[in-house]
């Protein structure tokens, strides 16, 4: 008999309940990225009153327990008087109902992040407790609310002067795995804010390390570009910036641009504020404005360049730039925004910047001759790049031709959504994971040593590397302008060291290859980190593992005082058996892998000239600033 599916069998939730049990689809999950986005949310409400004219400072408290927060604005202040629909305060309609707010229309927000009218009920749904209290209309008033519910009336507290909002909310532990919020995440972001909205003042005060910090930057995106410059440690081509603001009626625009040595593309956009992460018809447009602009120049002067064509990647490779657009109508792709749709955007922003930016080459022609040489050597570089990958021979998916690495342990199966392969460090860890892998699915690559540091390396040098053509060749989706992400062989590529000094080094050495040479294979969502137990601690007939110190103190702790046990550390995965290694790294049913992913790239690409770059002076401010921070020291 076929199942039954009738009337009964159809649900309508109400309320926010809908938020709680699908909270993904509001914030992008429930990782420590969707609990700040709860925090960005509420910040981006009080910067819509700033944009609208209203606020000229936010304060930001995270309190001493590091899981809740306060966000404080000196705008109008959320209305309080009965709505006329709903029958309740506006406050209250607000903070408890979906698709509720001011930003549908262009009355009150001619521009704002806020569309939707979902952000602070969500934040409200996903709070074990969360507290509004506004100041207007000569008093305080306040009203309280749990999961999205109110569990007090809109109340009046007390006369006050002034006006603004205050939103206090603490993050649920039944939602959220951890609820603590980073505070180095929160200061980079607002610092980000401060300097997109110049002239806006943001205060950040971390109550638990009793740290107080002040953002104000009235030359706005210039001067970040300026501080991203420089972190960088990237030599400019040319001292002066471009920059330019434009206002034409519902749209305004803003670019600060500057060409240096990098060997990659750096373009950080906004939308009303809001970053866009994942780039849009914004940055579309902006990327050809610049391509335009550069040969319309090389054209005009009649510039012969030879032995080399240029691609519009040369002309942008080296390019830092900052794109923040102003749109009273913005089409965002889902509730986090990270991407901008709006197809009209991408001729307005080439139409702005593209007559600007050949303008002003040919008003500096001595700058535009210099970012020139540049392209030049950037397509020179491309070129030999080609030609050295083109004698690396590459595996495509479904063919099982023997041009892979000797040393590879394939898998059988010619499916790459279905197959995974393991960076191993050394034949004896290789040939442990060669037995206790899946040969079906699982494929095995064993380094020797350490790999080359291929950070400031170009990619025809990298490639004269034995260990990195081998890996190259297994992956066989190309490196650099020709790396292609869709010929990856494999579903998820993990990166599987000893958890030592050793293997630390070998992994940063590999994360640095692919953040440099592949990065694709990182926000693609395709590298992974293995976590291989560092104890065996045998109780009984039982065997438990434990990943670190932590893992294992809280096994022991959990153990009756008369209990014995043994406990064995394993000073690598050579010394794991092959059933070890499966039941503990191997099998997708038992293990935990960690996804490598990249929440700033300026961040990262900081991180890494710091680590690994040619100044050590950089490397001993990183020792001498987190030396505190360390245990036990591994020389």
């Amino acid at each position: 008999m076929p199942e039954t599916y009738t009337a009964e069998d159809i649900e309508i939730i109400e309320g926010l309940e809908a938020v709680r049990r699908r909270p993904s689809m509001y914030i992008g999950g429930v990782d420590v990225r969707g609990l700040h986005h709860l925090l960005w949310e509420i910040v981006d409400n009080c910067v819509d009153e700033h944009l609208a004219g209203h606020a000229s400072e936010i304060k930001v408290i995270l309190h001493k327990d590091g899981a809740s927060c306060t966000v404080t604005d000196n705008g109008r202040g959320i209305p309080v008087d009965v709505h006329a629909k709903s029958k309740k305060s506006a406050l209250e309609t607000i903070l408890t109902t979906l698709h509720s707010g001011g930003k549908f229309s262009n009355k009150v927000y001619a521009r704002s992040g806020g569309l939707h009218g979902v952000g602070s009920s969500v934040v409200n749904a996903l709070s074990s407790e969360m507290e509004a209290t506004i100041t207007r209309d000569g008093f305080d008033w306040s009203q309280r609310y749990k999961r999205g519910k109110p569990t007090t009336p809109v109340k009046q507290v007390k006369p006050a002067r002034g006006h603004g909002t205050a939103i206090f909310f603490r993050p649920d532990e039944e939602i959220f795995s951890k609820t603590t919020f980073h505070p180095d995440t929160i200061r980079q972001h607002l610092e980000d804010i401060s300097y997109v909205h110049g002239g806006l003042k943001i205060v950040f005060l971390d109550e638990a390390h009793k740290q107080t910090v002040e953002f104000h930057h009235p030359d706005g995106i210039g001067a970040y570009l300026e501080k991203i410059v420089g972190e960088g440690q990237k030599k400019s081509i040319h001292e002066q910036p471009f920059s330019l603001s434009r206002e034409d009626g519902k749209v305004k625009i803003e670019l600060a641009l500057r060409w240096t040595e990098a060997t990659d593309e750096q373009l950080r956009s906004y939308v009303n504020g809001i970053r866009t992460h994942a780039g849009g018809t914004h940055e579309t447009g902006c990327r050809t404005a610049i391509a335009r602009a550069v040969r319309n120049y090389i054209e005009v002067h009649d510039i012969k360049i030879k032995g080399v064509t240029i691609q519009n990647e040369d002309i942008r490779e080296g390019v830092i730039a900052i794109l923040s657009v102003f749109l009273s109508d913005p089409m965002f792709q889902g509730q986090t925004k990270d991407k901008l749709n709006n197809p009209e955007m991408s001729g307005a922003v080439e139409s702005v910047i593209r007559p600007s930016l050949e303008s002003w080459l040919n008003g500096n022609p001595s700058i535009a001759d210099a970012i020139v040489g540049r392209i030049v050597l950037a397509a020179r570089a491309r070129q030999a790049s080609r030609e050295a990958a083109s004698e690396v021979r590459r595996k495509t998916p479904g063919s099982r031709r023997t041009t892979l690495p000797g040393k590879l342990l394939d898998c059988r199966s010619a499916n790459p959504e279905e197959s995974e392969l393991f960076i191993v460090e050394g034949l004896s860890a290789g040939g442990t994971a060669a037995m206790g892998r899946d040969s079906r699915i699982q494929a095995v690559l064993p380094l020797r040593g350490k790999i080359l540091n291929t950070e400031s390396l170009a990619t025809a040098k990298i490639l004269e590397n034995q260990e990195i053509k081998d890996l190259v060749e297994t992956l066989g989706t190309g490196i650099g302008p020709n790396f292609n992400l869709a010929r990856l062989r494999y579903h998820r590529v993990i990166l599987m060291m000893d958890a030592d000094s050793d293997g630390y080094h070998i992994s940063t050495l590999l994360l640095t290859f692919f953040f440099r040479h592949m990065r694709d294979l990182i926000t693609g969502k395709k590298l992974y980190l293995a976590q291989p137990p560092l104890y065996r601690i045998a109780i009984g007939n039982q065997t438990v593992y434990a990943q670190d110190d932590v893992q294992k103190e809280e096994v022991l702790a959990g153990l009756p005082a008369n209990r014995k046990y043994e406990i064995s550390r394993f000073k690598g995965l050579g010394e794991m058996t092959a059933e070890q290694l499966k039941e503990t790294t191997l099998d997708p049913k038992k293990r935990t892998l960690l996804q490598v992913d990249v929440d700033s790239l300026v961040e990262a690409d900081q991180t890494f000239v710091q680590l690994l770059g040619k100044d050590p002076a950089e490397r001993y401010k990183v020792i001498m600033s987190e030396a505190n921070l360390v245990d036990d020291l591994d020389v």
